[in-house]
């Protein structure tokens, strides 16, 4: 947020709403996207290159990650 906030006022804060507007599509929608390893999924924000990374356990969701798609890939797993 600090990062896009910089570049441009106010823009940190429409991407803090994009993360939250992914968050909410995967609360409604928790098993809408395709799984990336056997219990993560990602829901990608759709105006920013960054997906949110996530896994229902026991019926909740659990963000692992919000990570950026033009980064190091992959780098969460170990949060796993």
């Amino acid at each position: 947020m600090d990062y896009y906030n910089r570049q441009k006022q106010g823009l940190g804060h429409e991407f803090l709403a994009e993360i939250k507007a992914a968050v909410g599509r995967i609360t409604d929608f928790p098993e809408a996207w395709q799984p990336l390893t056997k219990r993560a999924r990602r829901c990608l924000t759709r105006r920013f290159p960054y997906d949110v990374i996530y896994q229902i356990r026991n019926g909740e969701i659990l963000i692992i990650a919000v990570s950026h798609l033009h980064q190091r890939q992959m780098y969460w797993k170990d949060r796993l």
